[in-house]
């Protein structure tokens, strides 16, 4: 047996294993982050069978069951599960070009899609309050009481650009409360988290965050890692934008399959996607700081405020195309509507 690490997941641990010229990929779950591993395996259970049953043909990455049927397997008190590996397949971690984005952004929108008829609400939360905007913010108003005054002096700028966009919190009460309903949405949408082959996406996979939600989580965390030109650890904010293109791979991608599915008010919220997880990521990298760096990992003293200059340089970036990227959407729906009504 051969058994090698394979990616840099920050969350769960996963190795490539070979035996008898068969491959499989091998996870352990983080209970840190997953605190009911279990939750998720009946999750994915589910989804599965829903697939089995009414889209045979999906490509769907189910966990191969041991020989008593488990497909979640605990051992010195950690949790595995053992995936088939797709043969031919391989992941990313960066965009590349906008076919990457548009095939990973049609990807999310066919999974959403294919599971509108699945009742969202049999998932088990696996993260509570992971994307609830209003949750984020008064945990960063929490902070605001218990930050030492020195890591307050040092977050004095960017604590008053984040409370000058709260705005965005009243906003998400507003929509979700009135017209933004429930669909299983993945909620990690990183470009890793695509299968490709021959560079066109072929399916999702790493389903431990999905859960009932909105489709601004899918939509807005693409745009918050597809779009810049760098990570969200660079500290060089002069080399920070976004590239061009990007933004209408992705509603190109997205709204290619979800366009039947999503009202007229849920594709005027597509642009607010953007602005709901860039400012709330930086409002829990700021938090972070404020709490003296106890949930994200750091490797100097300050890069969670750093990551906190870099968000907010991504969101200003990202409002100043508004006009441009409303008209991208308004022609994208405009299009597609006619085309499905044809």
């Amino acid at each position: 047996m051969k058994v090698e690490p394979i990616g840099n997941g920050l969350v769960n641990h996963t190795w490539i294993v070979e035996q008898n010229n068969q491959k499989f990929i091998l996870q352990q779950v983080n209970k840190s982050v997953f605190q009911q591993p279990e939750l998720i395996d009946k999750n994915i259970k589910l989804i599965g069978s829903y697939f089995k049953q009414n889209f045979p043909g999906y490509l769907f990455t189910h966990p191969v069951p041991d020989n008593n049927g488990n497909t979640l397997v605990q051992f010195d008190n950690e949790y595995y599960r053992l995936f088939p590996f797709i043969i031919g397949s391989e992941t990313f971690d960066v965009v590349t070009s906008t076919d990457i984005a548009y095939g990973a952004a049609q990807q999310f929108g066919k999974f959403t899609k294919s599971l509108s008829g699945f009742n969202a609400n049999l998932l088990n939360i696996t993260i509570p309050n992971f994307h609830n905007l209003s949750y984020r913010f008064l945990q960063f108003v929490d902070s605001l009481k218990t930050a030492s005054k020195d890591r307050l002096l040092q977050a004095k700028n960017e604590i008053e650009i984040l409370q000058s966009h709260s705005k965005l919190v009243t906003l998400y009460e507003h929509i979700t409360d009135s017209y933004l309903p429930l669909y299983v949405i993945h909620h990690d949408t990183k470009i890793s988290n695509v299968l490709f082959k021959n560079k066109k996406a072929v399916c999702v996979i790493d389903l431990d965050t999905v859960m009932p939600g909105y489709f601004i989580s899918d939509v807005g965390d693409m745009m918050r890692t597809y779009l810049p030109t760098v990570s969200e650890n660079e500290t060089d904010l002069n080399q920070l934008c976004i590239q061009p293109g990007y933004f209408e791979a992705i509603a190109e991608g997205y709204l290619g399959k979800m366009i039947d599915k999503l009202t007229k008010d849920e594709i005027n919220s597509f642009f607010y996607a953007g602005q709901f997880m860039i400012y709330m990521q930086a409002l829990r990298f700021c938090t972070d700081f404020l709490n003296n760096d106890v949930y994200y990992g750091t490797s100097y003293e300050g890069q969670n405020l750093c990551r906190t200059k870099n968000q907010l340089k991504l969101l200003a970036e990202y409002e100043n195309n508004y006009n441009s990227y409303t008209e991208i959407i308004r022609k994208i729906s405009t299009k597609k509507t006619v085309v499905s009504i044809n």
